[in-house]
């Protein structure tokens, strides 16, 4: 039987399928409007392959988890990504997720979450924030890491995303340099994310979700924490992989 995870994020929807253990597919699409839509669609790029509720079991997690009708469980984010980024990773540590909606720290050892917090879905240091930035400013998130690199020390002060962006457009309209906004944004970032992690007790650390590709970012969260942040493309997909081992327990 395979082991089929779905995660279906506020802004991101990602499956991963296990056979005896190993990866072998995984699929990242837009969650859209309907969760149940993007369930779907997923359910129908597995059965083109063969991968079907007669020869998987299947278990989602994530906000939508709900919306996932051929689920043959449901799971929590925070199990999942734990389960997920401790067999990534392969040993004990702290999982940062920074999604779309909050950021999560994890502890993990032997595969087992030991402590965990959350933050408000508000605050600044989320990927939506990023997505409302990047925007703003009419770059990519890549874009602005390597203008953050140029930039100079800036302040964005607020808790609150919508707030945040307010003091952003004061400061494009005052005439200040794109990079020094650019690092702005960046540095409120991993600001509210360090402060949040550091609830969590434990190193290393492994940085899931969408920005585990960002260079720029993982290099100012390390030297923020004051230890090592390591990560992969394949984390993104750390809650799916958690929910695919999840799938296999009855």
């Amino acid at each position: 039987m395979y082991q089929v995870g779905i995660d279906i994020g506020s802004s991101m929807a990602k499956a991963a399928v296990l056979d005896h253990d190993r990866i072998v597919k995984t699929i990242l699409l837009p969650t859209g409007f309907s969760g149940r839509e993007t369930a779907d669609q997923i359910y129908s790029i597995l059965e083109q392959e063969g991968i079907t509720k007669a020869n998987a079991r299947y278990a989602a997690t994530g906000y939508g988890r709900v919306s996932v009708p051929y689920a043959d469980r449901t799971v929590t984010e925070i199990t999942c990504h734990g389960i997920g980024a401790w067999r990534l990773f392969g040993q004990d540590g702290v999982v940062i997720d920074i999604g779309g909606q909050d950021t999560k720290g994890i502890a993990v050892k032997n595969g087992r979450v030991m402590k965990f917090i959350m933050n408000d879905k508000c605050s600044a240091g989320t990927g939506k924030f990023l997505e409302i930035m990047t925007n703003r400013l009419g770059v990519t998130i890549r874009e602005l890491s390597e203008l953050a690199k140029e930039g100079r020390h800036i302040t964005i002060s607020s808790m609150c995303t919508v707030f945040a962006e307010s003091e952003v457009i004061s400061l494009i309209g005052r005439g200040t340099p794109r990079e020094d906004i650019a690092y702005g944004v960046m540095e409120s970032v991993v600001t509210k994310v360090a402060q949040l992690i550091a609830q969590v007790p434990g190193q290393p650390y492994f940085l899931t979700g969408g920005l585990c590709q960002e260079e720029y970012l993982i290099q100012r969260l390390g030297i923020a924490l004051g230890g090592t942040v390591t990560s992969m493309p394949m984390a993104r997909f750390a809650g799916a992989v958690g929910a695919a081992v999840q799938a296999g327990k009855q």
